[in-house]
């Protein structure tokens, strides 16, 4: 008896505790929470430049081999700012990545990449000469952004081109020192600009950026193509692109460091001559210092991997970020992330095995939220737009789910058929309505937690707010929302990305507004 006793409390308990984190049944109404939101917004903060996503590595063979209905709509769902009949055709991506390979695709098997899908093209021929028909599935995103209305592009590069490096491969032998061959850099420098003036003056696309180094705290020994770099090594290259650019007259900025986590960018950590480098680049009196180059502006860059497990850490790191950049007075530019790693142990995430898509995507929108909000970071960007779930990998690493022709483990260059992720319609849920110049101002929550958040964004005419909520219980909000500094807002709109919608709309009626369980929304009111 006592046994049966026991057991049904213990029944009632994981009842009580998966009620949490299920949507209610339909019918019911499901909100049994409310919150007063407060808004002021006459207190401010950073100006968003964009958000992203980079065509590393698959884009180059979807759109240079898949059928042209499957490629389009790709750059439908990524690009697209239009919304028919209260349906997104795509999440209006403002900035786009375009990755400059090092020519390990023209190298094939010997390149010592296994994997063809992580090879990359090069448009540079080993005699100095170009070919501009190379990285054409690359180029064919380029201008459908462009088409779409996507105004901010970066080029960034993971190695050398492999005839400028030691080894003669887009991966490093030389551990923590670069790969570049040391009569090189100016040449590597050169080439970074002549891309970036073929785009220009060939396809009117600008690059806003030129990121030279990705990952220098890592050696990248195989797999796919890197180099490690020494923080004088970057600032010698960072020099000689500096000048190339000059010489051109382009007035593309250079983009620094991607460095592989935050806490390289404002301390020591591990090798010294690799991290702190906000004080290396940007302190007038370091060896470093690139701070006063005319294509350098007060930028750092760097990723939000590792140091995403749980709240906690995410706040304490992102303070820190944000307090030793503004100090120097930076931007920062978030520039890649994805799910990297087994590290999750926040209390809402039940584990890579476990988590459905959604669960995958209410983590991302857990990191952008304290990119945007402790950090302040003026970017953020997805890394891979599109690629395979292979190996039980879900929507960790992508926004678009591909499926070449003979499936997830075949040749990428087969056409084949796409889908739609979580995670690509919850980072719409930010970078289909913050447009650029959208200017962050303070919001504040009655009883906050790390289960229910948000954000609220201006316009730069002051008529339109936006804000993003995220709801990770298993039961309904009610807001009631109070907005200093503005009259009364003249229509609102609301867009949730839940288990059963994709960024659907709704028109909220009266003043109730009520966000859906274990879902992103957004808000958009008009003035």
């Amino acid at each position: 008896m006592q046994f049966k006793y026991y057991f049904c409390l213990l029944l009632i308990f994981v009842i009580s505790a998966c009620n949490d984190r299920t949507d209610p049944e339909p019918g019911q109404s499901g909100t049994n929470v409310e919150k007063t939101v407060t808004i002021d917004i006459g207190k401010t903060f950073q100006t968003i430049d964009g958000f992203g996503a980079s065509d590393c590595w698959t884009a180059n063979y979807v759109g240079r081999d898949w059928e042209a209905n499957q490629k389009e709509s790709i750059a439908r769902l990524l690009f697209s700012q239009d919304i028919n009949n209260g349906t997104p055709e795509g999440i209006g991506l403002s900035m786009w990545r375009f990755n400059l390979g090092a020519g390990t695709a023209e190298q094939g098997d010997d390149s010592g990449i296994d994997d063809k899908s992580r090879r990359a093209e090069s448009f540079l021929n080993a005699d100095g000469t170009y070919d501009w028909s190379r990285q054409q599935g690359q180029q064919y995103f380029l201008e459908k952004a462009r088409e779409y209305g996507c105004g901010s592009f970066v080029m960034f590069s993971n190695s050398p081109p492999v005839h400028y490096t030691y080894n003669g491969k887009g991966f490093s032998a030389r551990g923590a020192r670069s790969n570049l061959k040391e009569e090189h850099y100016d040449d590597f420098a050169a080439y970074m600009a002549n891309v970036a003036e073929y785009f220009k003056n060939n396809k009117n696309i600008t690059f806003s950026y030129i990121s030279p180094v990705n990952e220098p705290q890592y050696n990248w020994e195989s797999g796919q193509e890197g180099s490690g770099w020494q923080n004088a090594e970057i600032k010698r290259l960072v020099m000689g692109l500096d000048n190339a650019l000059s010489r051109k007259n382009l007035d593309s900025r250079i983009l620094i460091t991607e460095s592989g986590d935050w806490e390289y960018l404002y301390k020591i950590k591990g090798d010294a001559a690799r991290s702190n480098q906000i004080t290396e680049f940007f302190s007038p009196e370091s060896a470093n210092y690139i701070g006063d180059l005319t294509h350098v502006e007060l930028l750092i860059g760097g990723h939000s991997y590792w140091t995403d497990g749980n709240w906690d850490t995410m706040k304490s790191v992102r303070s820190q970020l944000g307090a030793a950049a503004s100090a120097k007075g930076l931007k920062i530019y978030q520039t890649e992330w994805s799910m990297l790693g087994d590290h999750f142990n926040d209390k809402d995430y039940p584990g890579h095995e476990s988590a459905t898509p959604l669960d995958i995507a209410l983590h991302m929108s857990k990191v952008i939220y304290h990119d945007l909000t402790t950090a302040n970071v003026s970017s953020w960007s997805f890394w891979t737009s599109m690629d395979m779930a292979r190996w039980d990998h879900k929507n960790r690493f992508l926004l678009i789910d591909l499926v070449p022709g003979s499936g997830i483990y075949g040749d990428i260059s087969e056409s084949g058929r796409h889908e739609a992720t979580k995670s690509l319609w919850v980072l719409g849920n930010y970078s289909l309505f913050i447009r650029p110049g959208y200017q962050r101002v303070d919001l504040s929550i009655e009883n906050p937690s790390s289960s229910f958040f948000g954000s609220a964004w201006m316009s730069p005419d002051k008529k339109r707010l936006v804000v993003v909520y995220t709801n990770m219980t298993g039961k309904s909000i009610a807001i009631n929302l109070n907005v200093t500094g503005l009259g009364r807002h003249s229509s609102v709109k609301q867009y949730t990305t839940s288990r059963t919608k994709d960024l659907g709309e709704n028109t909220p009626s009266g003043e109730e507004t009520v966000i859906d369980p274990l879902s992103v929304t957004t808000f958009v009111y008009e003035f």
